[in-house]
Order: C-alpha cells, then structure tokens, then sequence
C-alpha cells in the first residue's frame, strides 16, 4: 500500500464527520446564474410582422367584400332582369293606357274610373318593388311583378276589345237594308 491510501484508512474517521451541505451549495449555484432573460412573444420582431401580415389581409379581405360585393351577385342579375321586365311592361302598359286615354267612344268619367284600376294596381306594384327591395324571396315577388303588369295589360286589352265589338255591332246595324 502505498502512503496515500494508509492516510485515508488512518483518518477515516475525519471523513465521515463532513457531510455536504446540499442546501448552501444550491444557493451559491443559483446565485452564480445569471436569470433568465424573458422576451414577451408580443415584442419579438417575427410576432410584429405575422401580426401586421394578418392584419392586412384580413382588412383586405374585408375590404374586398364590401367593395366587390360577392353576396350580391344574385341579387345584381335579379335588379338586372327587374329592371328588363319594367322596361317591357311598361311601355306595353303605357302604350294602351294612351289608347284609353285617347279612345273617342268612351266617356270620362269610364276612362277615369278605368285608369282608377291601373292606379291601384301601379300602388300595388310600387309595393311589390320594396319588397323586393327588402330581399325576401326575390323569384316569388318578381312573378307577382309580373303578374302585375300582364292583369294591367289584360284589363286595358278587355276593355278596348269591348269597346271595338260594340263599336262593330252598331256600324253593322247601320248597313242593313
């Protein structure tokens, strides 16, 4: 054996009485460390431009809704086909309303309780218009629109044929010999 190992067998003893304070060595360590350096995620420079990437296109998308109006594409071929539609009627509808007017074999007072009708039914119309304004069921109101105009036409055709039937029947009473 050599000298080292006789003096540790001969003051083994002396060893054993030291035992390692665990407790101050921990707090020697963690006053060495240095703490930890914290960098909230909101202040990093990577979470800034995703934020601001984000945000710009989500305000771009918004903007593009409401500049662009993709919901109203229906709704645009249904004001178009509208707006077709009262074109058509309309100038049918004017057209023998001014036929009425003109007609020499009715009285005034026919032809103002006659275009009475057509009023009532032009407010009816004009009802029909906002409610196909308010978007409810755009195909429903637009065959009523129609409706409308083709019962305008249809009573101003009745009442000029009856008119030129008993127009004919009195010209025929006046050539039999």
């Amino acid at each position: 054996m050599d000298n080292f190992e006789k003096h540790i067998r001969a003051h083994q003893n002396e060893f054993d009485e030291h035992t390692a304070d665990k407790a101050g060595l921990w707090a020697k360590i963690e006053a060495e460390l240095a703490p930890p350096k914290v960098i909230p995620l909101w202040k990093s420079g990577g979470f800034k431009i995703a934020a601001s990437m984000l945000l710009l296109v989500g305000l771009g998308i918004i903007i593009g809704f409401f500049a662009l109006n993709v919901s109203s594409e229906p709704t645009q071929l249904v004001d178009q086909e509208l707006v077709d539609i009262d074109m058509h009627y309309k100038s049918l509808v004017s057209h023998q309303v001014r036929l009425v007017q003109n007609h020499p074999n009715l009285s005034e007072e026919d032809k103002a309780e006659f275009l009475g009708f057509i009023d009532e039914l032009d407010q009816e119309y004009e009802l029909l218009r906002l409610e196909m304004n308010k978007n409810l069921d755009n195909e429903m109101v637009l065959e009523a629109i129609v409706k409308n105009y083709k019962k305008r036409i249809e009573l101003i055709e009745n009442l000029l044929n009856q008119i030129n039937k008993s127009k004919t029947i009195d010209e025929d009473y006046g050539y039999t010999l």
